[in-house]
């Protein structure tokens, strides 16, 4: 009885982390609108430490031999996690849509799948296989609204590298932040990761204020930092570290999948866009995906 309850939680995080994730969509969709794209993913990271490290920095002080042997570990997962798939997306925003936007992010698990199978010898068994397929039907049968004359007359653009890189930069973040094993605690990380990650941001930030567009610290500006720092920040990236470590790489990647799902809720609720059929099978194919991509995947604790 234990196990079982042990072994639901990591579990139920698959459909929990998702809805604080898919709010950096909202993220995506309104504060660009007032916030250069940099800009917001730098204050947004710099927030986030600022928020940890009073929390943090007693413990940090007595790892500092740790964090000396670990930072160069921590400053690629903060340039992954937070610098990449931090500002990425907003740049691509700029130039492509939405709906490529969730074509290409999707291809973050298949990414961590193929990279944990070749580098890090993890197995892929027939179910997950079976799962992966289902979950990759159904996000697009959303995507392309059940028309698959929508997917054929897609065009892509620049946007679309970033969002490729984008999701490379998520699958890399993810397998290494399963398969580097830290003697920091997952808040201790997390508020190094997320200073790394400002850090990486910095020298774009400074060229986006001189040669691109100034930031203006308006109401509006504060408002959407504060934000995307907590919601697919704190919350999401600490519910993703959590699920990884009982769950590994490759299923904690089948999340991206209810993101979309989740996506189309708040695009419902937000944004006034219609619920149709197909966002029903869409999201059951994505459910039926996760329920075989999680059979004999789950770790014993």
């Amino acid at each position: 009885m234990r196990n079982l309850n042990v072994n639901i939680f990591p579990l139920s995080l698959l459909f929990i982390q998702p809805i604080f994730m898919a709010s950096n969509l909202v993220v995506a969709r309104g504060g660009v609108e007032f916030v250069p794209p940099i800009s917001l993913a730098f204050w947004r990271w710099t927030l986030v430490f600022l928020i940890l490290l009073p929390f943090t920095y007693v413990s940090l002080k007595k790892n500092f031999k740790i964090i000396k042997k670990e930072y160069k570990k921590l400053f690629f997962l903060g340039s992954m996690g937070c610098g990449v798939c931090g500002a990425f997306p907003f740049l691509a925003g700029k130039t492509t849509t939405v709906t490529n936007m969730g074509i290409i992010y999707t291809s973050s698990p298949v990414f961590i799948i193929l990279i944990s199978y070749f580098f890090f010898n993890e197995k892929i068994n027939f179910t997950k296989i079976i799962g992966l397929i289902a979950c990759l039907i159904g996000v697009f049968t959303i995507i392309v609204k059940g028309n698959l004359e929508f997917l054929i007359n897609l065009e892509f653009t620049i946007g679309d590298l970033w969002m490729l890189a984008a999701a490379m930069g998520w699958a890399l973040y993810s397998i290494y932040l399963f398969y580097w094993n830290s003697k920091l605690k997952i808040f201790e990380r997390f508020t190094l990761i997320t200073f790394f990650g400002a850090l990486s941001l910095l020298p774009f930030y400074i060229g986006e204020e001189i040669f691109y567009k100034q930031t203006d610290f308006v109401s509006e500006f504060y408002l959407w930092v504060t934000f995307a720092a907590v919601s697919p920040g704190i919350i999401a990236f600490t519910l993703y570290t959590i699920a990884q470590k009982k769950l590994g790489a490759s299923l904690t990647g089948f999340t991206l999948y209810v993101f979309t799902v989740y996506g189309a809720i708040y695009g419902y609720f937000l944004f006034d866009e219609k619920f149709e059929n197909y966002h029903f099978i869409g999201t059951t194919l994505v459910f039926f995906g996760i329920y075989f991509a999680k059979k004999n995947n789950v770790k014993k604790v």
